[in-house]
């Protein structure tokens, strides 16, 4: 069903996107190579938009705890948006652009047509295996902290590690 939540154990949707230089980055690029997080987020420099990267950039090292984890803001906006975004900000990770909403639409991550136009704020973690591990909407107007983040991916790596004991794979 087109825009519905996923939950954890999911098979995350294949994407391939432009980032802020044009580039294309696809998901199975990570798959059995990193843990992918995913920052759905509205509008490139709208208040809390910009309020949550400026804050996310300084503190990335709280969220991409290892080379085993790549960031992604993903939007709706252009690459050219995306690439003055992440320019007068200082944005550390690529911004993804969505510009036909279909991977929003896929992650259950699009705000609708009216009146935004635009993906919700929302936090997908996508395992090396290609599953959801994790799935967070977050309120249009409420920015999401650095330390909720932090414990997401935490919880990630701990139930990764959880089934390595057990020689199973999540």
């Amino acid at each position: 069903m087109e825009n519905a939540p996923l939950k954890p154990g999911d098979v995350a949707p294949e994407f391939e996107l432009m980032n802020q230089d044009k580039n294309k980055v696809k998901l199975s690029d990570f798959r059995g190579k990193k843990k992918v997080v995913l920052l759905f987020y509205p509008m490139d420099f709208s208040p809390v938009c910009t309020q949550e990267h400026c804050t996310f950039g300084p503190e990335l090292g709280k969220i991409q705890k290892d080379d085993q984890t790549i960031v992604f803001g993903v939007s709706c906006d252009s690459p050219y948006t995306h690439a003055a975004f992440k320019k007068q900000y200082n944005i550390p990770y690529d911004l993804l652009s969505d510009v036909t909403r279909r991977m929003a639409k896929a992650y259950g991550m699009f705000a609708g047509e009216e009146p935004y136009n635009c993906t919700k704020r929302g936090t997908v973690i996508v395992d090396k295996n290609g599953r959801i591990s994790y799935y967070q909407e977050q309120p249009m107007k409420d920015p999401r902290r650095v330390e909720d983040l932090s414990k997401a991916v935490g919880i990630d790596i701990a139930m990764a590690n959880r089934a390595d004991e057990f020689g199973v794979s999540v």
